[in-house]
């Protein structure tokens, strides 16, 4: 890894912190509470899913269908934005909703309205399902 990445890696994952802790700070002294909590993370991941994927496709070819969508986001999206392969990812419960989100607003700007689910079964694995929704 590069200077540049790891200077990217440590700042996306201070200012991840820091989003966390604000939130849920701001529900400790009353507020807000915990489920706007992880709906305001959700909705920052969604808006930054959109950016990304906006500037990761801008000089790719249109997609054929859902199944290439939903392979590059698991190969190629997933992979440039937490640097490891989708099947090794470890995270914690605090990135789950942020996660979450930036998975749904990538598939929104590719045309996919969808719902995202997570679960962690056994740590520190994490399972996201994706439910596509047809219009």
């Amino acid at each position: 890894m590069t200077r540049p990445e790891m200077a990217d890696e440590t700042l996306f994952l201070l200012l991840h912190n820091e989003m966390v802790s604000g939130l849920y700070r701001a529900a400790e002294h009353g507020e807000g509470e915990n489920g706007r909590c992880i709906t305001k993370l959700e909705n920052m991941g969604f808006r930054v899913g959109q950016g990304l994927i906006e500037r990761f496709t801008k000089d790719t070819a249109r997609f054929k269908d859902e199944l290439d969508i939903m392979k590059f986001i698991c190969k190629d999206f997933w992979t440039t934005v937490f640097k490891k392969q989708i099947d090794n990812l470890r995270t914690n419960h605090q990135y789950l909703a942020f996660t979450c989100g930036l998975i749904r607003g990538g598939l929104s700007n590719l045309g996919i309205k969808s719902i995202v689910t997570a679960e962690v079964s056994a740590m520190p694995a994490c399972k996201f399902q994706v439910m596509i929704q047809k219009m």
